[in-house]
């Protein structure tokens, strides 16, 4: 005779989107706009924006709810003072960003609104005007200029990079002006960072359409742009990528002590392709060469011993690019900062210019040149007295000539 008590269950309210965006909508036309008013209003009403954030954003953006998969708006309310709707310049829009970060600062979790919304207008940047697209990139670029209550870059990148919209150059045009905006605010560092953060710094070229994916390609469309500072942060990278595959490739050759010849033709090539400058090159080659020495550990002779025997064993590869003086005086240098950072080598510095001098690799001029007037100052004054019995010798053997 005991009566079992059934929970009632909990009814979920229908879903109603078109009844929210037609209320802030209300907000919008009741206030004539003004975004200070719009915030306050918003932030006093008893609106669902956990259930309706999306739809919240689509108001913010279009001016009222828009169709699935379209920019125009549904049925219903809709508001002139939407971000599309609003001038192409950077002090009209700043108002959204700041009247966004309003909202966000009450409403912390609607980020994830936000970041939904951005993403589709992103991917549909076919559907927007020319003008439009400006716009969004104008406020894409004040949102992480005013740190948008931490706004992920991915969520702007990521989604730029569909095929259809980067081959017909739309996401190019977009990113340029995003870049030129960004930039009136922030220095080519924060930009850089930026891109690192959104997983794109490495491989810019993306965002261009197939037929116009390369160095070339970017130098030419970005100094066109003005954007000058982009376009030799690029060069150096790609530069710096080409140094680091042919020390890679050296170094191999050089463990595996190739023949020389071929080790040499290797160099020219990669100089020639890479279009390295000499002094690189023989900074490249004189760092492969002393990596791959086998040091024995505390016995100073037998590192001496090595040292001088890589030397000696490579010196024809340093003689082949030291093709004039300035370049030799480079390859000094670049024994001198070995010599100094490096307390196992700090005694070898005269035997290694001695060794490079009778293999032919360093001139009696620029020695001589370095002794005299040498201007780097680190260890200097050590290595000046320590070669200084050699540069008497030199001179000595010049007098009686």
């Amino acid at each position: 005779g005991t009566r079992i008590k059934t929970r009632k269950r909990n009814i979920a309210a229908p879903l109603d989107p078109s009844a929210f965006a037609d209320a802030v909508v209300q907000i919008y036309l009741d206030n004539a706009g003004d975004l200070e008013l719009v915030a306050r209003s918003i932030e006093s009403s008893d609106l669902n924006f956990s259930r309706y954030g999306d739809t919240f954003f689509e108001v913010v953006f279009a001016g009222g709810r828009t169709q699935p998969g379209t920019l125009k708006p549904d049925e219903g309310e809709c508001h002139p003072y939407s971000i599309i709707e609003c001038e192409a310049k950077r002090d009209a829009i700043l108002l959204s960003v700041i009247y966004i970060q309003k909202i966000l600062r009450r409403r912390p979790f609607l980020i994830k609104n936000l970041e939904n919304v951005m993403r589709r207008l992103l991917q549909s940047l076919e559907l927007f005007e020319e003008n439009e697209r400006k716009k969004l990139a104008i406020f894409t670029a004040l949102a992480f200029s005013q740190k948008l209550s931490g706004l992920p870059p991915e969520t702007v990148f990521q989604p730029l990079l569909k095929d259809n919209l980067v081959a017909k150059g739309l996401v190019l045009s977009f990113i340029t002006d995003f870049f030129k905006d960004y930039l009136v605010d922030n220095s080519l560092d924060d930009l850089i960072s930026l891109l690192k953060r959104g997983k794109i710094e490495d491989d810019l070229l993306q965002f261009f359409p197939s037929t116009k994916r390369s160095a070339e390609g970017f130098s030419e469309h970005f100094t066109k742009a003005g954007l000058v500072p982009l376009v030799e942060y690029n060069e150096k990278k790609i530069f710096e990528v080409k140094l680091k595959e042919m020390k890679s490739a050296l170094t191999t050759q050089i463990v595996e002590e190739s023949d020389m010849s071929e080790v040499i033709e290797t160099v020219k090539q990669r100089v020639k392709d890479a279009k390295l400058p000499d002094i690189e090159v023989i900074r490249i080659l004189w760092d492969v060469i002393m990596d791959a020495v086998q040091w024995s550990g505390k016995n100073q002779q037998q590192n001496a011993n090595s040292a001088l025997r890589q030397v000696k064993t490579w010196a024809k590869l340093l003689n082949s690019f030291c093709t004039s003086g300035n370049i030799e005086l480079e390859l000094i240098y670049k024994v001198q900062m070995q010599c100094y950072e490096d307390a196992k080598l700090m005694k070898l510095f005269p035997e290694i210019v001695r060794s490079l001098y009778d293999q032919d690799v360093l001139a009696e001029d620029t020695i001589l040149h370095w002794f005299r007037k040498g201007t780097n100052p680190k260890g200097r004054q050590t290595f000046v007295k320590a070669l200084e019995p050699f540069v008497n010798w030199l001179e000595e053997a010049e007098e009686e000539e």
